[in-house]
């Protein structure tokens, strides 16, 4: 018997004059918003993999600099349940020759109306609740989150 795992999954919440940093990528549901985000990859601290993946899916630097939420969420469809820690912070430089993900075919910024009418289209229900959460002002210290370095 296969023992049960959530996945670990990192999103930026970056939000600026009142829009919030998105990314179009496609999906097996076809194309879905959703915020940077991706998996924690082995080894690698929760910090250093949401700096990575918003500089892959948005070719911005993003410096994580609280948390926003834990969140836990049963995929209605499969057997998996996604454990999202997510992130507010500031981006930093952009690399205009850098290409994004594959998969992702383009930033957007949108107002949390937006996201309120696109909701059909995004990737879970946890875009619009980091978003109204970092609205609402969670801002939980980063020193809330130790990581052991096997080195």
């Amino acid at each position: 018997m296969r023992s049960w795992k959530p996945n670990v999954t990192v999103a930026a919440v970056v939000e600026r004059d009142g829009r919030f940093l998105l990314v179009e990528e496609e999906t097996e549901d076809g194309l879905r918003f959703n915020q940077p985000a991706g998996h924690l990859e082995r080894g690698e601290s929760l910090l250093a993999a949401v700096a990575r993946e918003a500089l892959e899916e948005t070719a911005h630097v993003f410096r994580p600099s609280f948390l926003v939420g834990i969140y836990q969420w049963p995929r209605p469809t499969g057997d998996v349940t996604y454990l999202r820690f997510a992130f507010g912070g500031e981006l930093g430089g952009f690399d205009l020759e850098r290409p994004l993900d594959v998969g992702i075919v383009r930033t957007v910024w949108m107002t949390l109306d937006e996201l309120k009418v696109t909701r059909p289209r995004h990737r879970s229900p946890l875009i619009l609740q980091c978003c109204e959460d970092y609205l609402a002002g969670c801002r939980y210290p980063l020193e809330l989150i130790r990581h052991y370095d096997v080195s």
